[in-house]
């Protein structure tokens, strides 16, 4: 297969695309010509290619609205079926899966008739609908294997977001793709934790070596090679993009159970997933239309969130203007309604509303028209707010190494300077090149 291309790296959680941790599909490209990305899709042997424009709202001038409605908990089935005559369906396709909303698309489109886009599109949507419940099954069904494993040896899990977050959103675990399985453990069990994954079959992204001598990696991941299978495990260290450290015992403490097929698994609070999702948008600069509609059909399908509490758990952690930057953007953008209390505290925001409206500039263009360096790092800071607090997030940010810092002989010391140089460098190079487009 050829290198992979940028848009490879970011999330294709969507099978009708490219699923590149669940393995379905695969996304490669040789060096694209100006201006048009030639993506080929790999499928049981067959490889296809074609080329797609700039994905900026003018190059989608009549799908993205259509998008919108479909994303929105409130779609209107009057207003969408007097959109899609204008609507050409392939480039409809394309920019869906660019924003991980093919479910929202193929749930809206299934319920209306009568339009030519509907019979372009329908064999696609239907397969993509199968692929996705084929993949949902087999995560499930591997997510109560690695939940059993840790429970045999004493250890205490937390599911967040993929099957809990699908079936809490959108009531089912199929509607939101997910391409690995993430759950939060305590610090003290990661060693263990990593050996039984090991056990299990998994490879182990970050050894125990490094473990032993305390580096903290962005995540550790676990893969199976032979099924493609990812697993992430997640504490209070790894999710840096929390502007605090997170009160991970209060959060095991206020721990629910959220049925997923035929078996309760235990999850955050939904006050706490609310607050998680909201943060894991920020971090990724909002530039995928699935994050904003989980937030939206998360709040929607609420009868008794507890707003004070989504409010303290926000402030625990020196989230509240992400979690208002979150509310606005679906409020904005999806119809989301929100108690009178809750908008006019969203609203006071000035500052949320100021990064709402920079989001939405770079949003329709699903990642590949992304902010430069230096409008990232301002974003970073207005984005958690204080003259002193603001840099020092930036500042920890930007020289906390991760795996991907760690130079040779990783293993042996817990905190190098060379890792914490390196990493600047690297985040300068990584978001300081062209645009995509």
């Amino acid at each position: 297969m050829s290198a992979a291309v940028a848009v490879a790296t970011r999330p294709f959680p969507h099978p009708w695309v490219s699923s590149r941790k669940a393995g379905l599909l695969e996304l490669s490209s040789s060096s694209p010509p100006r201006n048009r990305l030639p993506i080929h899709v790999h499928y049981d042997g067959i490889t296809t290619e074609k080329c797609l424009p700039p994905f900026e709202s003018r190059s989608f001038p009549n799908e993205w609205p259509v998008l919108l409605e479909c994303a929105s908990p409130r779609s209107d089935a009057q207003k969408l079926s007097a959109l899609l005559p204008r609507t050409n369906g392939p480039r409809l396709l394309d920019l869906a899966a660019e924003h991980g909303v093919l479910g929202h698309l193929a749930a809206r489109l299934g319920k209306m008739d009568g339009h030519a886009l509907l019979r372009e599109t329908r064999q696609a949507l239907l397969d993509g609908q199968r692929a996705q419940n084929f993949i949902t099954l087999r995560m499930t069904a591997e997510l109560f294997r690695v939940l059993n494993q840790l429970a045999s040896a004493g250890i205490g899990a937390l599911v967040v977001k993929g099957p809990v977050l699908a079936v809490r959103a959108y009531g089912d675990p199929a509607m939101r793709s997910y391409g690995d399985l993430d759950l939060l453990v305590r610090r003290r069990d990661i060693r263990r934790a990593t050996e039984l994954m090991m056990e299990a079959g998994y490879d182990a992204a970050v050894p125990v070596a490094a473990i032993d001598a305390g580096k903290i990696p962005g995540q550790y991941l676990f893969s199976k090679g032979d099924s493609k299978l990812l697993v992430e495990l997640h504490n209070d260290l790894t999710l840096r993009y929390f502007p605090r450290r997170l009160p991970l015992e209060k959060w095991f403490e206020r721990q629910v159970y959220v049925q997923v097929d035929s078996r309760e698994v235990p999850a955050l609070s939904v006050e706490d997933e609310l607050v998680l999702i909201c943060v894991h948008g920020a971090k990724h600069l909002w530039e995928r239309l699935m994050w904003i509609a989980d937030v939206a059909a998360l709040v929607s399908r609420q009868v008794n969130l507890d707003w004070d509490r989504a409010a303290s758990s926000a402030k625990e952690v020196g989230a509240e203007r992400m979690l208002h930057t979150g509310l606005q953007l679906a409020a904005t953008l999806l119809k989301l309604r929100l108690p009178d209390h809750v908008l006019e505290k969203v609203k006071s925001d000035k500052v949320a509303a100021n990064l709402t409206g920079q989001i939405l500039n770079w949003l329709p263009a699903a990642g590949y028209a992304p902010p430069g360096l230096f409008e990232r790092a301002a974003f970073r800071m207005r984005m958690h707010g204080g003259l002193v607090s603001a840099p020092a997030y930036l500042m920890r940010l930007s020289f906390s190494p991760t795996e991907e810092d760690w130079g040779a002989g990783r293993e042996e010391n817990q905190r190098s300077f060379l890792d914490m140089i390196r990493r600047p460098f690297r985040l300068a190079r990584k978001y300081g090149r062209a645009r995509k487009t």
